[in-house]
């Protein structure tokens, strides 16, 4: 018989798996509690480093579906459980299923910026996050800021809920940085007279031509980079943003005017993820992202036989790194299935 495998999460990782999984031949059914596939990356308007859109991404990753892949949409996973020599998956709305195999590809949540209320999200309208800027780049509208006036001036803040002890959050969310970098070449190229700084704690372009693309930022776009710690975020009589921040190398405080303020919010576990790992006994790191069996050598296998994992839900990733990830889990899923 066909072995059948439950892939539970339709963002990237979750779509890249089912469709590699189908092309080995497995009956996959694939889980997710929105209606629509895509997950975060159907929201964001364009990729680093290449800026290729959100949703062409989307697209070429879903030309690998066939019909061997049955999409189970508008369903959140309440049972997951090991039943002798399979596994029994149950949503909220009735349905179940069988499975040979699953593969947990839950994805991540982004920072609730709230939680620092020393930036002002959520109590200053001209301050929001990366995700409200992309939302912002994909509508189309004139860029303009929440009281309707183009920024003279805008400012990107790093590590929002990343390497933040205060809030318990230790990692590195790894694709800050190099958001931010593309964010503010974005905002120049539709308001070429404002001045952008980025305030970042340490620059980290791991990635193919991030570099690159930082050193097109200073040089093409005169996009400043401040090394310093953001203390706090006011509001003057006009509705700018007053930034203090202490610049950390020249060791001085600095305070800076800007008609908006981007806020880079870090990855955190999906909530959703730490009940599915309750079910079947699975562990966390202290971050709270799924232990794999070896952080090295089996990097898509869980301490449960048969349950593997795959994207963000084991730890911050980009979208390429997240795209290789599920095909290495379609193999080790292979493997363990001796297909």
């Amino acid at each position: 018989m066909q072995k059948h495998v439950v892939v539970i999460g339709a963002g990237p990782a979750g779509l890249e798996t089912s469709a590699n999984l189908a092309k080995l031949g497995l009956r996959v059914t694939l889980v997710e509690k929105e209606a629509v596939a895509g997950g975060h990356l159907r929201k964001w308007h364009a990729l680093f480093p290449d800026f290729l859109s959100g949703n062409d991404a989307i697209e070429n990753i879903t030309k690998g579906i066939n019909e061997s892949v049955k999409i189970q949409s508008d369903t959140k996973v309440t049972g997951l459980e090991s039943v002798n020599e399979y596994f029994t998956v149950s949503g909220h709305n009735g349905w179940q299923e069988k499975a040979d195999a699953v593969v947990l590809t839950t994805g991540f949540q982004l920072f609730d910026s709230h939680r620092k209320e020393e930036y002002g999200y959520g109590i200053y309208e001209n301050v929001i996050t990366s995700a409200d800027l992309e939302e912002l780049f994909a509508s189309g509208k004139e860029f303009v800021n929440r009281h309707g006036d183009k920024p003279d001036r805008v400012g990107f803040v790093h590590c929002v809920g990343s390497r933040d002890e205060k809030v318990n959050n230790l990692h590195c969310s790894k694709v800050c940085c190099i958001t931010a970098v593309k964010q503010a070449i974005e905002v120049k190229q539709l308001l070429p007279d404002a001045e952008v700084f980025c305030f970042y704690m340490d620059l980290r372009m791991f990635g193919r031509h991030y570099e690159e693309l930082y050193k097109e930022a200073q040089e093409k776009y005169n996009i400043q980079f401040i090394r310093g710690r953001l203390s706090e975020s006011t509001e003057d009589k006009d509705g700018k943003i007053v930034v203090k921040v202490e610049d950390t190398l020249l060791g001085k405080p600095l305070r800076i005017k800007v008609g908006l303020l981007v806020l880079m919010a870090g990855m955190e576990p999906q909530a959703d993820t730490k009940l599915l790992t309750n079910m079947l006994g699975l562990k966390n790191v202290p971050d709270g992202f799924i232990q794999p069996v070896d952080e090295t050598l089996k990097a898509n296998y869980t301490e449960v036989p048969g349950v593997f994992i795959a994207g963000t839900c084991s730890g911050p990733k980009s979208v390429s790194d997240t795209l290789a990830d599920a095909r290495s889990a379609a193999l080790a899923v292979a493997d363990y299935l001796r297909i």
